[in-house]
């Protein structure tokens, strides 16, 4: 199912090894976009700073993200491993990592839907030649519930909090370079923790609880635009439009659309993981975005939610116009240069497609072999032989 969504990766060495790594993280999460763009939207309209607020239809935004959403990609994960079954079991695992943290689990979905299905695809094999004929149906619905049960208790147990664990060290970090002056600096563990799906828990769990506090203070807060910022991902986009992968240049137009206008800054994380050294890109157009606002004097007078242009100018505060505008315009223009960069400006996506058939030089002899048959067909020695047969 990665096939679907990510270029092949050939080759046996590191980079190919993190490169396909990446690619199952994607076929994980590309599937589900739509998920996502529901969710998106269901939160930039209904919640309270929405644009049309409403607390009946706000309810849902907090079960989609915590719930639905990993249980979606452990399910995928799952099925990618060991098909339906592996599906199902990597879903009853899930909930183990849902219920063991607080979090959204979008990370402990990736490990523990892949890791069940895995481990119940070994179980089958073990019993598939020891089971009699007409217990199959027992033997199966039984191994895939322990599997399952076993895997959501380990999860609330172990892999949730494990999770929990390292999404506070990373929002401590960042909390401790704010407190130090080095915002810019902190771009190198944001958007790390962006790709790997914890935006919401940085931008929600740390920065959200410090801006609101400032802003309090000053009526407004620069610490709303270290992880809202859509520069970054729009740079990555527009460079994969230019220069990514053919079969995947299509699909960013419309990402872009949802990314920039709507807010939903999940669609372009998959971009990243195909191609994991991109995350030097955002990396580098995030700092140069903190640091133009910091050198602006910009703030936010609250968390744009969604991290859409619009959003971001409704919670603009007059005067902050042009310093939020440049510093969203050259992080989109760095990160762009340096994923162009990295991607050696499209040279390695220009290989003939498959099926193209084999180049001119390889046809060659064979155009040039009936001409040579019918050469020796004259020789003397073809005529010899043949009078002598």
């Amino acid at each position: 199912m990665a096939d679907t969504y990510t270029p092949p990766v050939h080759g046996t060495g590191v980079k190919a090894t993190i490169q396909r790594i990446g690619g199952h993280l994607a076929g994980m999460i590309m599937p589900n976009i739509g998920a996502f763009i529901a969710w998106g939207l269901i939160t930039a309209l209904f919640i309270p700073t929405g644009w049309l607020p409403n607390e009946s239809f706000a309810a849902m935004v907090e079960p989609i993200i915590k719930v639905l959403l990993p249980v979606l990609i452990a399910y995928t994960g799952g099925r990618m491993v060991h098909g339906q079954r592996g599906a199902v079991v990597g879903a009853v695992a899930a909930m183990g990592v849902v219920v063991g943290a607080d979090i959204p689990m979008f990370l402990g979905a990736m490990i523990v839907g892949p890791l069940a299905a895995l481990i119940l695809k070994y179980v089958d094999k073990f019993t598939e030649a020891r089971t009699r004929s007409g217990f199959e149906m027992l033997v199966d619905n039984f191994s895939a519930g322990i599997v399952g049960g076993a895997m959501a208790v380990a999860g609330v147990w172990g892999i949730g909090p494990v999770v929990q664990v390292i999404t506070n060290v990373a929002g401590d970090a960042v909390d401790w370079l704010v407190g130090n002056g080095l915002l810019p600096v902190a771009s190198a563990l944001i958007e790390p923790a962006k790709v790997l799906f914890l935006n919401n828990a940085v931008n929600h769990g740390v920065l959200g609880p410090l801006g609101v506090a400032e802003a309090a203070e000053t009526g407004r807060s620069i610490l709303f635009m270290l992880e809202s910022n859509p520069g970054p991902g729009l740079g990555l986009l527009l460079a994969y439009l230019l220069f990514g992968p053919r079969p995947l240049r299509p699909s960013t137009p419309a990402a872009m659309i949802i990314h920039f206008f709507g807010g939903i800054h999940e669609i372009y994380f998959p971009y990243v993981l195909m191609k994991p050294r991109l995350i030097l890109a955002v990396i580098a157009g995030g700092a140069a975005g903190v640091f133009t606002f910091m050198v602006t004097g910009s703030g936010l007078v609250a968390t744009p939610s969604p991290g859409s242009i619009f959003a971001y100018a409704a919670v603009t505060p007059r005067g902050g116009w042009l310093g939020m505008i440049l510093g969203i315009a050259i992080a989109t223009a760095v990160t762009f240069a340096v994923a162009a960069l990295l991607m050696r400006f499209g040279r390695g996506e220009k290989e003939p497609p498959a099926g193209a058939g084999p180049p001119a030089e390889s046809a060659t002899p064979a155009a040039d072999e009936p001409r040579d048959a019918a050469a020796r067909e004259d020789s003397p020695e073809h005529r010899t032989a043949a009078k002598e047969a």
